[in-house]
């Protein structure tokens, strides 16, 4: 980042939040390449995790309908009612993009662009996770994202996840994607507002602060939280957020029939890895993503591109 982009980043966020978000990136990208340890085995860093998944795959017949589900994307309508949501807000449309990992692989990309093209909404929201790796270069992924952007109608927000950099912020906001970092905004239809927050990442770097990111919310005003992971659910319930937006997950990406994840890498229960969930009054749902990670691949986990319904309850 230039002197001038990390003088305009210290100015929103603080002192503290820029330095502690680029020096555990800095570690981490350390630790991956010269110490073993538990950074080491991120399974995408670490290289014969992705041989090992590809052989099993073609063992079992399966590698070649696995790479044709990674650009088959989905497109979910989720119709979600909120209590006291502004009447101009009825029928509010959010598109719901997470977990791009941009350049994974070009065709992925294209499909997404396609895609994006054809869908009627009012706000797009990013969930994090734009490149593949969790470190090095990422001028492919703002090629790719520059691409995307250009198929995207305008008013995209986003946040940051485990793979990304804040590095990718002034790139972000030079194409008209405003970054959330522990911030909120207003949004406004007809004199009537709705509030929409984002934290940084919560998984990796646990640089988030949630109480921050709802300071300028009024009390009882509908508001939405964008979180990367859906792990940090218990704390954004609290602080009284009506819907929270995630991803992380993929769903597991490789899953058993049914959709049934093998794994995934977040700390929340099961039933939060995909799709709608509840936690106590707040509305929740986990996309599993429109990309890839590790392998480019996918069973029984079709991508997907989500669009958000308000309704007034």
């Amino acid at each position: 980042m230039s002197p001038e982009d990390i003088e305009s980043l210290t100015a929103r966020i603080g002192r503290a939040h820029l330095r502690q978000r680029l020096g555990l990136e800095k570690d981490h990208e350390v630790f991956v390449l010269n110490r073993p340890g538990a950074h080491f085995f991120y399974p995408e860093n670490w290289y014969s995790v992705h041989g090992f998944i590809r052989h099993a795959l073609r063992l079992g017949g399966l590698y070649a309908r696995a790479q044709r589900n990674a650009s088959h994307l989905q497109v979910r309508h989720n119709r979600i009612a909120l209590r006291g949501l502004p009447p101009a807000f009825d029928g509010f449309r959010i598109l719901h993009l997470s977990d791009l990992h941009l350049d994974m692989a070009p065709r992925n990309t294209q499909a997404l662009c396609e895609l994006a093209r054809t869908l009627d909404y009012d706000i797009c929201v990013l969930t994090g996770d734009y490149r593949a790796k969790t470190f090095g270069p990422y001028a492919a992924m703002l090629t790719a994202m520059r691409e995307v952007r250009s198929h995207l109608k305008t008013s995209i927000h986003a946040v940051l996840g485990n793979h990304d950099s804040l590095a990718f912020v002034p790139e972000f906001e030079a194409m008209g994607i405003k970054c959330l970092l522990n911030e909120s905004e207003p949004i406004e239809r007809n004199g009537q507002r709705l509030h929409l927050a984002g934290i940084d990442d919560a998984h990796y770097y646990q640089v988030h602060n949630i109480a921050k990111a709802a300071a300028n919310i009024p009390e009882n005003a509908v508001s939405i939280l964008l979180s990367h992971t859906p792990e940090i659910y218990r704390h954004a319930a609290h602080c009284g957020f009506d819907l929270m937006l995630c991803g992380h997950t993929h769903g597991g990406q490789i899953c058993l029939p049914g959709g049934i994840p093998l794994t995934w890498d977040a700390r929340c229960p099961r039933r939060m890895a995909a799709g709608s969930w509840r936690y106590q009054n707040m509305i929740g749902y986990t996309s599993v993503g429109a990309g890839t990670s590790v392998v480019n691949a996918r069973l029984n986990c079709l991508p997907e591109i989500t669009i958000h319904i308000l309704r007034r309850e």
